[in-house]
This record gives C-alpha cells, structure tokens and sequence, in this order.
C-alpha cells in the first residue's frame, strides 16, 4: 500500500483491510491471495494472520489497520487512489461501524478520488444507506461472466455518483451486459502462471456496447504468463478512457 502503483487505471492505493476469501471463479488465480503469502513468510507484519484454507490462504486472513484509516489525509497532492486492492471492503468480516469510518476519512479528503471494487455487491446494496457517499467515491463490481452478472443489479441501487464494473479476469461472454446506470467499465485479460484465456470476442462485444451507449472503456491487458505478457492493444489502439472525476449525482432509482 502507497503513494504509487502499476495498476494502469489507478495511482495510489490504500488498504485499511487486508485478507479476503474466495467467492467465484474470477478469485480462482487470486493476485493478492499469492502476494499476501509472499509478504507473510517475508515477516510483513500485516499479513501474519491466516484465513480458512478452504477458501482463503497464509497471510490473507481479513484483518482490520487502525493505523491506516487517516492515511490519504497525510497526503497532499490530490490521487486516484484504489481502496483495499489486498481485501474487499465489504467483506461480511469488516463491521459496519469500520466501513464508516473508511468512508468518513474519504469524506474528509476530497482532494483525492477514491476506487472500491467489490465482489460482494449484495453486503454493499445492504448497508449502502448507513454510509455517506461524498462525490469523490467511485464504487464498482467485479464481473468476470455472465454468471455473475447480477451484482451489476445490486450496484445499480447504490448511491455513488460513479459506479464502475471490471470485467477482469473476464472468464466469458457477457451478451446481455445492460449498462444502465454505469460511469465506466474495465475489461481484461487474467494473468500469472495459471491464466486462463480470453476470447477477443468477448472483449470487443463489450467494447461495442460501451462505445454505443457512450460509457468510458479502459482495456488493461490480454493477460498471459505475464500482465504485460500480451499487451493491451485492441484494434490497433489502447483503450484508457476514464470518467471525469467530478460532477452530478447520476443515482438510478431502484
């Protein structure tokens, strides 16, 4: 967690939480759960703490940083800052009352724009009346397939001026991906030494309906061996189209 980061749609991250547990087959090659691993027999103090072997792995049982929750206000130049790329916030083992108090410091720093990305759409659309929603929130899902593609209903009930999907690792065809009430979508390839493939297909059809229904399309990577393995050229071009980072509410009434 820092100041800086290679995630190519982001420039900082901040990780209040760390851990997770896996919950479908886009957390089947799980960057953090292997990160988390490496960090724990590296002695990080931060990951010390083991989830359900089941489910979870060496290091990457959910534990709440104290320490951290005031971090972005030590920072002074404005960043777009991704929050928990080591945890998902809205895991059911983070309480209510710290979820608040994460949101609480990005109301107080609204020089900053802040990316959650949750795989637990459902927890969110819950409490998402509990928490404020300053402008400079950005919340999306995950949504490697169709099979998944019900958070995108759960998300649209959220409050947030800017919801988002990442489509990353995408695992298969989403045809019937409806759009309505969505600021932004991600889309890539799965990486490391187990990635499974993605269809060029499946990519350009979400592309397509992106560009039709004028919503911003970042590609990030074929994915391969490597993140980088493959490139993230699409058409003879990169794709890196952002949503502006202020403006109206754009709530969708559910």
């Amino acid at each position: 967690m820092g100041d800086r980061s290679l995630i190519e749609w982001t420039e900082a991250t901040w990780n209040p939480t760390t851990g997770c547990d896996r919950v479908s087959h886009g957390c089947d090659n799980c960057y953090a759960l292997s990160l988390a691993k490496r960090l724990k027999a590296m002695g990080q103090a931060r990951y010390q703490r083991d989830g359900d072997p089941r489910t979870s792995g060496p290091g990457f049982g959910v534990t709440l940083h104290e320490d951290l929750l005031n971090l972005p206000q030590r920072w002074r130049k404005p960043r777009l800052v991704f929050v928990n790329s080591m945890s998902d916030l809205f895991h059911a083992q983070v309480p209510l009352d710290f979820v608040v108090r994460v949101f609480e410091t990005m109301e107080k720093t609204p020089q900053h724009t802040y990316q959650i990305l949750t795989k637990r759409a459902r927890r969110l659309r819950r409490i998402a009346h509990k928490l404020p929603w300053p402008e400079n929130v950005w919340v999306g899902t995950s949504v490697e397939s169709s099979d998944v593609a019900d958070r995108i209903d759960d998300l649209r009930r959220i409050p947030a001026r800017t919801r988002f999907l990442s489509c990353e690792p995408l695992l298969g065809p989403i045809p019937s991906l409806d759009l309505d009430g969505i600021s932004w979508v991600i889309v890539g390839g799965e990486s490391g030494r187990n990635h499974r493939p993605v269809d060029p297909y499946w990519v350009k059809e979400i592309r397509d309906r992106c560009v039709g229904a004028n919503v911003p399309f970042f590609f990030k990577q074929w994915g391969g061996r490597t993140p980088k393995a493959q490139g993230r050229m699409l058409d003879g071009r990169t794709w890196d189209e952002m949503p502006e980072r202020s403006g109206s509410l754009n709530l969708v009434n559910a």
